[in-house]
C-alpha cells in the first residue's frame, strides 16, 4: 500500500512524527511518502522540526510559501494534484486544520483517492475562523476520520456520520478493525497523536534542551505566551488589547515570554504595536517549547496545540479566544477562555490555579499505532 502524508505547518510536523514511527514498523505493508507544501518555510518553523524529531526528509517540497488563503490554497491544490497524479497513492493522509489540510483533502478527493484525516471531528463552532472551515470541509470529504477524543466522535455523530467503529470508544490495539461492523466514511477514536508525540519527545527534551539556562529562567517563575491566530493578529484592536494584558502581567512581577510567530511579527510591524516589558523571542524549536511549557507558571495562548500541551503538563492555561475546540481542557478546569479582554487576561493569569483530576480524554499515547492498524486492515 502506498500512503502519502501531506503536511506544511509546524503543528502538522509534530502530528506526523508518531505516524511515521508507526509506519516504519509496518514498512513491509506500507510505502510512506511525505509531501511538504511549504506553508511554513523558515528553519525555525519547519526544518528544525524534521531535524529534532528525526523525521525523514520530505519526498516532495512544493515551496508554496505564504499568501492569502485563496492564493495559498489554490497553489497547494495545483501542486499537490501534480504529485498525486504522478505517484498514484492508495491513500492520502492530512493532519489538523490548516490550508495544507484542506488543499490535500480536496486534491485527493477530486482524484478519487481515499482521504484519511488525522485529528478529525474538532469543532469550535465559530465559522469566522479559517481553521473551522478547513476542519468541517476536510471531514466531509474524508473516508477515514481519526478522532483524538470521544467528544470529537460525538461531534461527527451529530453531523450525521454513522460509520463509527467500536461505538466511538478507543480502538483496542489487539483487534482486527475489519471484525467490527462498519461502512464508509469510517470514524475511529484513536486517541491524540500530539499526546503520542509528547510522550516520545519529552524525555529527549529534558536531556537536550537548554532553553531555561540560556534565558536564565527559574521553573514556575514566568508566564509563556503565544499569539498567531488570524482572528487576533489581523485585528489591531484585539492584538493591542492582548499585548496590553501581557504587559500588565509583566509589570505585576511575573515575567512574560513571547516567542513571536512570523505572522504576528509582520502584523506588529504593520500596526506599529510594540510589546513593552514583555520578553520577545524568535520562534523556538519543539523540544525547547516543551521545556518552556512544562516549567511555566501559566500559559497564555490562542493555539489549540499549546492548550493541549499545557493540559498534558498540568499547567494552567489562559486561552486568548472566546471558544476552543479542546473543550475537555476547560471542563477539567485547567483552561480558561478570556478572549481579548485585557483586564480578564491579567486577572485570570495572575490568579491561575491547577484544575481538577478528571478522566483522561486523550488516549494512551498509542494513537499512531491505531491509525496504521486501521489503514492496514481496512
Amino acid at each position: 500500500m502506498k500512503v502519502v502524508s501531506i503536511v506544511g505547518a509546524r503543528p502538522q510536523f509534530i502530528k506526523l512524527a508518531p505516524i511515521c514511527r508507526a509506519m516504519e514498523r509496518a514498512k513491509d505493508a506500507i510505502l510512506h511518502l511525505i509531501v511538504h507544501t511549504g506553508q511554513h518555510y523558515d528553519y525555525e518553523m519547519s526544518q528544525v522540526f524534521f531535524d529534532e524529531l528525526g523525521l525523514k526528509a520530505p519526498d516532495y517540497h512544493l515551496g508554496v510559501g505564504s499568501g492569502t488563503h485563496g492564493y495559498q490554497t489554490g497553489e497547494m491544490l495545483k501542486r499537490i494534484e501534480e504529485v498525486l497524479v504522478r505517484e498514484k497513492p492508495d491513500l492520502v493522509m492530512v493532519y489538523g486544520d490548516t490550508n495544507t489540510t484542506l488543499a490535500g483533502a480536496l486534491a485527493s478527493s477530486k482524484l478519487h483517492i481515499p482521504v484519511a484525516h488525522v485529528e478529525a471531528g474538532l469543532r469550535s463552532f465559530n465559522r469566522k475562523m479559517p481553521e473551522e472551515i478547513n476542519r468541517v470541509l476536510t471531514d466531509h470529504v474524508s473516508d477515514f476520520l481519526f478522532c483524538p477524543t470521544q467528544n470529537a466522535v460525538e461531534n461527527l455523530r451529530r453531523e450525521g456520520f454513522t460509520g463509527i467503529l467500536n461505538g466511538g470508544k478507543l480502538l483496542p490495539l489487539d483487534c482486527n478493525p475489519s471484525d467490527f461492523p462498519h461502512h464508509s466514511p469510517l470514524v475511529v477514536n484513536t486517541g491524540d497523536v500530539m499526546y503520542d508525540a509528547l510522550l516520545l519527545y519529552a524525555e529527549l527534551a529534558e536531556k537536550r534542551a537548554r532553553i531555561l539556562e540560556k534565558l536564565d529562567l527559574k521553573p514556575k517563575a514566568y508566564a509563556l505566551a503565544t499569539i498567531h491566530r488570524a482572528e487576533n493578529t489581523d485585528n489591531p484592536e484585539r492584538l493591542g488589547a492582548i499585548l496590553e494584558g501581557l504587559e500588565r502581567i509583566a509589570r505585576e512581577g511575573l515575567p512574560v515570554l513571547l516567542p513571536l510567530h512570523p505572522r504576528t511579527q509582520k502584523r506588529l510591524r504593520e500596526t506599529g504595536l510594540h510589546p513593552k516589558d514583555v520578553r520577545v523571542l524568535e520562534p523556538v524549536s519543539y523540544l525547547d517549547m516543551l521545556i518552556l511549557e512544562k516549567n511555566a507558571r501559566v500559559i497564555l495562548t490562542d493555539s489549540g496545540g499549546v492548550q493541549k500541551e499545557a493540559f498534558f503538563f498540568q499547567v494552567p492555561c489562559v486561552t486568548l479566544r472566546e471558544e476552543t475546540e479542546w473543550v475537555e481542557t476547560v471542563e477539567a478546569g485547567w483552561n480558561t477562555l478570556v478572549g481579548c479582554d485585557a483586564e480578564r487576561i491579567v486577572q485570570v493569569a495572575l490568579e491561575a490555579r491547577e484544575g481538577e483530576e478528571s478522566i483522561w480524554p486523550y488516549g494512551d499515547g498509542r494513537a499512531g499505532e491505531r491509525v496504521v492498524l486501521t489503514i492496514i486492515y481496512l
